[in-house]
């Protein structure tokens, strides 16, 4: 197995299982066996007479995968099987293993944990080690952010253990990456590596990856969750460069996820309409709102129009309320095929309303904790809902009724929401029986809710190859890590922090004010949601939707739309109190943009400065062709110089009070001339 960057050789030694091969230095980097706990005892899967088990399969997103299976060398009825996915443009192999038995056997825990060791490398020749985590939630943003964090030898010498999902190292020739494809808030580790004196690490089962007495065999093997490798020769600019490709690339073949569509959702409105209007939720959930609303989208540029909660008449059915729109969701649906424009509708897939034929059919998929079954609960001001088991047979049933509103309604985006990790110990769903206690039944209901997740995403796509699934991870205690990018995208921000995030008194019983506080035009609400555009060094930003504002005046409406351009593509707010001259800006602009975002989306971004700073600049320039954007932010009056660090093409559109020139080499040298707290923008290969 090869690509022109590395090729794999299978050793079946316990420190060695496989190894990955650097081209063209032949540095090589072993890969040790998994271990498992097979009826009370530790097996290591160190492997003899090692073959091909199926025909290299062509994956349609560019990705080959290959099965090779071989017995363990000490016990010959346990069988391993190595499955491989390699790209030909590409470090990052992904690979998975599954355990099988003739017999029949089971997975245990007779230390009362998870025993299971998915894989070792040593890292004595690479002094310079970082773990990189992407479920850091920050209460200062109220966001998810990224976090790489160093590892010094006393780590190593005092054995610690750290959550990743990723860890990198380096020598200054060459660096590597190894990673899982799993989530969960840090620190609630469902894995994690271990480091040891002798800098060696392994990746090892925490808790929930398998039930105590888990039964195996050849017809029902165990298998793993994906784990990723990569190396390259170079620096850990190179190697996060060539992952974040990966991630848009290679990862997934539901390549819609991955298209840098702009996306408009009406809750923003909903919410104001609320707090500042004194009317309900749902007032403007309306066909006559609606319509006038995608009006207005449209000569702004959005691609995507998604509607929020309230388009349903109860959760579980989710059918379109005939009282809010008498006519379903088709002169909706006609106005948006009209303009080219695409349909999103928001779901809790967890809801079930009570008296829904969801609910009243899979009453026994109900979640259920101590023995008492959740109790039901209005959902934005809709019928009172259950909430419903993800591991359990509902989860087939929820992946039904999406493909369905595919086909009945047209419907293309997805925003699922309020997917909480915990709530289930039910021995009566897919997370363990009675067998096992309530305790070890509730982690694995957490391990494998992410699991379910993806799962009904990849069916959903399947039957319908334009679906895109953002997962609302606003809120904490979510599953977020690579395991969802895998099948669809993240929903990162809406409205930030609430004021008790920065201890400010607020009575959520007695509130008759909004209790976000960035909900207002200006600089302020953008400082908050560009924080997170450092994810962009390993997970491109169209992958993590933040939604910005389009009210007037000028300068606010210029500092947004030069943030949303940088990848995160969400807004939201009031669209018919938009002044027609603020309507067009976005068109103009969006317009602009449409040109190079797939450039944009393509390119590494470089940053200068800090959110809220002056300046606060970005690059977003695709090496290869030369396009994309730079967009500059201040807080305060000044003029600010910038050298773009790639060469740019002939064609320039900036805002006005950008010099722009070309240096010998080809670069952008920009002065950038803000006179108040505003944003400017160059984008270049555009007309």
């Amino acid at each position: 197995m090869q690509n022109e960057l590395f090729r794999l050789e299978l050793g079946g030694r316990a420190e060695a299982l496989w190894q990955y091969v650097l081209r063209p230095s032949g540095r090589t980097f072993a890969i040790a066996a998994p271990a498992f706990e097979v009826d009370g005892k530790v097996c290591r899967a160190m492997l003899r007479d090692i073959q091909p088990a199926a025909e290299p399969v062509s994956l349609p997103f560019g990705v080959t995968e290959y099965a090779f299976a071989g017995a363990f060398a000490e016990d010959d009825d346990l069988q391993l099987t190595l499955i491989f996915r390699i790209a030909a443009d590409s470090p990052v192999v992904r690979f998975r293993y599954r355990l099988a038995s003739r017999s029949g056997r089971a997975l245990t825990r007779c230390t009362g944990h998870d025993r299971l060791d998915y894989l070792g490398l040593d890292l004595a020749g690479m002094p310079n080690v970082s773990e990189v985590r992407f479920s850091e939630f920050r209460e200062t943003t109220h966001s998810f952010c990224l976090s790489e964090l160093p590892l010094t030898p006393g780590d190593f010498d005092n054995r610690l253990c750290v959550m990743g999902p990723m860890l990198v190292a380096g020598d200054g020739q060459a660096s590597a990456l190894v990673a899982y494809e799993h989530g969960s808030q840090v620190p609630d580790a469902f894995l994690r590596y271990q480091l040891a004196t002798d800098r060696r690490l392994t990746l090892a089962a925490v808790k929930g990856n398998y039930l105590s007495g888990e039964r195996f065999d050849r017809a029902a093997p165990f298998e793993t969750l994906w784990f990723q490798f990569a190396a390259v020769e170079g620096n850990e600019d190179r190697l996060a460069s060539a992952y974040r490709r990966f991630v848009l690339e290679r990862l997934t073949g539901n390549a819609a996820s991955r298209r840098p569509y702009i996306f408009y959702n009406t809750w923003a409105f909903q919410e104001r309409n609320k707090w500042w209007n004194g009317r309900a939720y749902l007032d403007s959930m309306n066909e006559e709102r609606i319509l006038a609303e995608i009006a207005v989208a449209h000569r702004m540029g959005i691609d995507v129009f998604v509607l929020d909660a309230g388009w349903f008449e109860k959760t579980g059915d989710w059918q379109v309320s005939r009282k809010r729109f008498p006519n379903g969701l088709s002169l909706v649906k006609a106005r948006l095929g009209q303009y080219g424009m695409r349909l999103g509708l928001w779901f809790d897939p967890l809801a079930a309303a009570v008296s829904s034929r969801m609910a009243q059919s899979h009453l026994d998929c109900v979640q259920s904790s101590a023995g008492r079954r959740s109790e039901p609960r209005p959902v934005w001001e809709t019928e009172a809902s259950y909430r419903m088991c993800l591991v359990s047979r509902y989860a087939d049933a929820f992946a039904d009724e999406l493909i369905r509103l595919v086909r009945e309604v047209g419907v293309t985006y997805f925003k699922w929401d309020a997917i909480h990790q915990y709530g289930c110990d039910d021995p009566n769903h897919r997370h363990g029986d009675a067998s096992v206690s309530a305790a070890e039944r509730a982690d694995c209901y957490a391990f494998r809710i992410g699991l379910a997740m993806t799962r009904i995403v990849d069916r959903l796509c399947a039957a319908c190859p334009e679906a895109i699934v953002d997962f609302d991870i606003t809120e904490g205690s979510r599953f977020v890590g690579l395991g969802f990018l895998a099948a669809g995208k993240y929903f990162l921000i809406n409205n930030g922090p609430y004021f008790p995030n920065y201890d400010i008194p607020y009575d959520w019983s007695t509130a008759t004010t909004w209790s976000n506080i960035f909900v207002y035009p200006g600089p302020a609400r953008p400082w908050i949601c560009r924080t997170p555009l450092s994810f962009d060094r390993w997970i491109p930003s169209v992958l993590m939707l933040t939604h910005y504002l389009p009210d007037d005046p000028e300068p606010s409406q210029r500092i947004n739309i030069g943030s949303l351009i940088l990848g995160q593509n969400g807004i939201w707010g009031d669209l018919l109190n938009v002044s027609p001259a603020g309507i067009a800006l976005f068109g103009k602009w969006l317009g602009v943009y449409k040109q190079v975002r797939d450039d944009i989306t393509r390119a590494d971004m470089v940053r200068v400065g800090s959110p809220g700073g002056s300046p606060e600049i970005y690059e977003k320039i695709n090496p290869e062709t030369g396009r994309g954007v730079v967009v500059a932010f201040a807080s305060a009056r000044g003029q600010f110089d910038y050298v773009a660090r790639h060469a740019v093409g002939a064609d320039v559109v900036a805002t006005a009070g950008v010099t722009v020139r070309r240096d010998a080499e080809g670069r952008a040298v920009l002065l950038f001339n803000l006179d108040r707290a505003d944003a400017q923008f160059v984008f270049f290969g555009a007309r």
